[in-house]
């Protein structure tokens, strides 16, 4: 056997689940109605789905490292340009709410704060994923990096864990709506500055689209 024969294929972790997110969160920021959105439906599509590129090439190249970086900084400038449209898209709805524009109705008001409330959920999800640990592939060849976040299967009896369990994009789904639901830690323990911030920041959104928005939505609908 060769030296190069003896060298370990690099392991990668699946990018499908990752990629029906990001598609469902293009899909939810494009629904809105005009004059909430931050930008024109075609560059939010371009946007969202320029990240599915380096994800196929990832998977299809066994994660090159040329290609982990692309995704890598393409994702995080998707995921910067996803909060900007949730905090955007809140911030019109506010405003519309407080003006009484006639332009929204309260079925619009409704679905428009559930649209920002799925999508928060989702883009925190992937920066979660992305970010915890180096990233998904360090995870799964187990790269020493510190973790952002303690997940319960790591402290679980063994005979209760998958041996060699890693966070998986599933785990930081449930994290991202854990975090949106009940605007606090549930079984997962944020050990960074940095995850505190994020999940701060991510609560703070989903508080006012639920409070304000969503309450807001159903006394128009009621009256």
């Amino acid at each position: 056997m060769t030296a190069k024969e003896q060298v370990p294929r690099r392991r990668i972790e699946s990018r499908w689940p990752v990629g029906l997110a990001i598609v469902a969160a293009v899909i939810l920021l494009s629904v809105l109605p005009r004059t909430l959105r931050l930008a024109p439906v075609w560059l939010t599509s371009i946007v969202g789905f320029a990240v599915l590129v380096p994800m196929a090439a990832v998977a299809l190249t066994a994660g090159k490292a040329k290609w982990l970086r692309a995704e890598r900084i393409i994702t995080l400038l998707v995921v910067v340009f996803g909060i900007l449209a949730a905090l955007t898209t809140l911030t019109n709805l506010i405003a519309a709410m407080v003006k009484g524009s006639v332009e929204l109705s309260g079925a619009q008001l409704l679905a428009s704060g559930i649209a920002v409330w799925v999508s928060n959920v989702l883009i925190f999800s992937l920066l979660y994923w992305h970010m915890d640990r180096g990233g998904p592939e360090s995870r799964v060849n187990d790269a020493s990096r510190r973790p952002d976040w303690l997940f319960p299967q790591e402290g679980a009896p063994t005979e209760h864990v998958r041996p060699e369990w890693r966070p998986a994009f599933v785990d930081y789904l449930f994290l991202g709506y854990s975090t949106a639901t009940a605007f606090s830690t549930t079984d997962v323990l944020p050990l960074t500055a940095r995850a505190k911030l994020l999940m701060m920041l991510e609560s703070s959104i989903s508080l006012v689209t639920m409070v304000v928005v969503a309450s807001r939505a159903i006394n128009i609908l009621g009256s």
